[in-house]
């Protein structure tokens, strides 16, 4: 499970350091593998190649209906390798599409990542906070 927030900088060549309490993991269970796709809030969904095999037959078995829904997971979805420095290179389009600039954030969603522009995660979370909660909230217990 990946949890926790990292405050991370992708180099010139739009490569991101993994964290080491979660390289360790990834190398462990995945071999360093990774797919990388887009996530409809605006940051990008990062799995570790098995998680992403399991996301990905769930979405491929999706009707019709959500042909869009497999366009953007499946379509944008790129495969990448963890290289011998724990770096992995966030391809320029999906770099694009996620808006990510120098300064990052990587949250740990679980079974997988997402990775934000800390800019616009900084925004919309402030802008979360400021909303009441959703109804799933409202009887749980803090």
């Amino acid at each position: 499970m990946f949890q926790g927030a990292s405050s991370l900088s992708l180099d010139a060549k739009g490569r991101l350091s993994v964290p080491t309490r979660h390289r360790d993991v990834l190398s462990a269970t995945a071999g360093g593998q990774i797919t990388i796709t887009k996530h409809p809030h605006g940051c990008l969904m990062i799995f570790p190649r098995g998680e992403w095999e399991k996301f990905r037959e769930r979405i491929a078995a999706l009707p019709m209906s959500a042909q869009w829904w497999k366009r953007i997971f499946l379509g944008n979805a790129m495969d990448a390798d963890m290289d011998a420095s724990g770096r992995v290179l966030i391809s320029p389009e999906l770099r694009t599409a996620a808006g990510l600039s120098k300064d990052a954030v990587l949250l740990g969603m679980g079974n997988h990542f997402e990775l934000w522009d800390a800019a616009t995660y900084a925004a919309q979370e402030a802008e979360a906070m400021q909303g009441e909660m959703p109804d799933v909230f409202k009887d749980f217990s803090f």
